[in-house]
């Protein structure tokens, strides 16, 4: 869902007020009231980013499409350019593909070296598929092991992008992590000032994923 930004930094403000066992915070119309709510701004995207990356898929929404263009290589192997915004892989699924993969290993992984072998029940096939995003020439990519030929198309591709306050103010935050991302960014904004009710509000956040 898109929510204005100013709207979640004002939730933070409330859920920061409301934790509070003594006295707010900052007293309305101080100075330092409106360089913390300016702190809260500037550590909402930074909430939603590692919100997200850390939910369970079933927090996340739909996310956005990608994978218009297929590059094959040999032996049903291919590989697509990601979108520069790209966060998280939701889905994918190639057409011969038994079942989808959520998870990508990387270029690190012990599991990464074995996608190249020729022999089929090494690497990846479409019984037992292997997606990994690495660094191209090209840029971020997905790498796909493997499809029985070079027929196959993308029948899945989602993702989650990085979050951004846009040109109309709003920030894409899935609705089931806004809490969550909202504690987030309290306990980011209250470690900036050495509060330590940041240590409260992470926790809350954490709560709110499982």
């Amino acid at each position: 869902m898109i929510v204005q930004a100013e709207k979640m930094a004002r939730d933070v403000r409330i859920a920061v007020d409301m934790n509070r066992e003594s006295t707010p915070l900052l007293l309305d119309g101080d100075t330092e009231t409106t360089s913390f709510d300016d702190i809260i701004y500037a550590k909402l995207t930074d909430a939603v980013r590692m919100v997200e990356m850390e939910a369970p898929l079933n927090l996340l929404e739909q996310g956005h499409q990608f994978g218009d263009n297929v590059v094959w290589g040999e032996d049903g192997k291919g590989w697509i350019l990601l979108p520069d915004d790209f966060m998280r892989l939701v889905v994918f699924k190639m057409s011969d593909w038994r079942h989808s993969v959520s998870e990508a290993i990387t270029q690190d992984d012990p599991k990464y070296s074995r996608q190249w072998s020729r022999w089929k029940g090494i690497c990846g096939n479409p019984e037992k598929p292997v997606v990994a995003i690495v660094n191209r020439a090209e840029g971020n990519v997905l790498e796909f092991f493997s499809c029985h030929d070079d027929t196959a198309t993308v029948e899945q591709a989602v993702y989650v992008p990085l979050p951004r306050i846009d040109l109309d103010g709003g920030i894409d935050v899935s609705e089931k992590c806004y809490k969550a991302a909202v504690y987030r960014a309290a306990a980011l904004a209250l470690a900036s000032i050495g509060d330590q009710l940041s240590t409260t509000m992470v926790e809350l956040s954490k709560s709110l994923l499982d």
